[in-house]
């Protein structure tokens, strides 16, 4: 795959920040339904799943690498299992200050720790600016008023942004490409969760109405397992983890803005402070020019060309 612009890279981040923006309202309004989590990540991987059979299947080799596994754990399913049933308890505020709201610091950390990647001073007064932002979001959780088992539905979400940000920096370190990777990690995942879900727990697709079940299917198994997946891993092939984990510190409060008029969720002046400090942290942050483009691995060479 030729290298993308910087350019690319950044419309690709856009696009990537817009479908999870819209992922943790959609996501809060399914918790908000009859269906459970599992139902969810069923819909998800289910439908993502058939499509991608259809456009071209598993990747030659995936099955036998175990490197794909470990990705299909954290980023197929890790992080859908525990954001899907941290909404069942969290408000969408909550998710987006917990998902991508720590991306920042999560990846920085991932990358340091995983990839060998030096700590970048010069992003410092970006990522104080995006903590301040949050901090400041994040006052009116303080109060309690989303109920007495929000703190459970935290704990969860705080699990599906670390199983976010080790995805994000190993796939940008072991290189693979956007395509194979999304149909591999997607299909995968199926295999695995599929089988767990028919047969072992329960179910509440018949409880729901169709139109609940069609749209969480489209959204979760088209935008967010497949459109957003490939948009997050070209953008991080062109402008490094790094870097789009700071532009994704956005999407909290694109999320809580939405989420008031969306979800009767409250939209406060702590929210509309945050905004401003987050989004001009992202962009101290994110505004640096890239060193060295990085190398491309592939899944192997049977893959080129698929």
């Amino acid at each position: 795959m030729p290298a993308l612009s910087s350019r690319q890279g950044y419309l690709a981040a856009a696009g990537a920040v817009a479908i999870w923006t819209g992922f943790n309202i959609v996501s809060r309004l399914g918790g908000k339904s009859v269906l459970a989590g599992t139902d969810i990540l069923a819909l998800r991987v289910g439908t993502a799943a058939l499509i991608l059979l259809a456009c071209g299947g598993l990747p030659r080799g995936a099955i036998r690498d175990a490197r794909l596994w470990l990705l299909t754990l954290l980023g197929g399913l890790g992080v859908s299992v525990f954001a899907y049933s941290g909404f069942k308890f969290a408000p969408a505020a909550h998710g987006g200050l917990l998902l991508p709201g720590l991306q920042p610091f999560l990846v920085a950390l991932f990358a340091w720790l995983l990839a060998g990647e030096a700590l970048q001073h010069r992003k410092l007064p970006g990522y104080g600016l995006i903590a301040l932002g949050l901090a400041i979001s994040a006052v009116p959780m303080l109060d309690g008023e989303s109920g007495g088992q929000a703190w459970l539905g935290d704990l969860l979400l705080l699990a599906a942004s670390l199983c976010w940000a080790a995805f994000g920096v190993l796939a940008r370190r072991w290189g693979y490409q956007a395509w194979p990777l999304t149909r591999a990690i997607t299909i995968m995942g199926a295999l695995l969760y599929l089988p767990l879900y028919l047969l072992l727990l329960p179910k509440h697709l018949a409880a729901a109405s169709w139109g609940m079940l069609a749209f969480q299917a489209l959204y979760q198994g088209v935008a967010a397992a497949i459109l957003a997946m490939l948009l997050y891993l070209r953008a991080i092939a062109s402008l490094g983890a790094v870097r789009v984990g700071a532009l994704f510190a956005l999407i909290p409060i694109l999320a809580g803005v939405l989420a008031a008029p969306l979800l009767n969720e409250p939209l406060t002046g702590y929210l509309e402070a945050g905004l401003a400090l987050v989004s001009l942290g992202a962009w101290l942050a994110a505004r640096e020019t890239r060193a060295t483009p990085p190398q491309a691995c592939r899944l192997g060479a049977a893959q080129q060309g698929q």
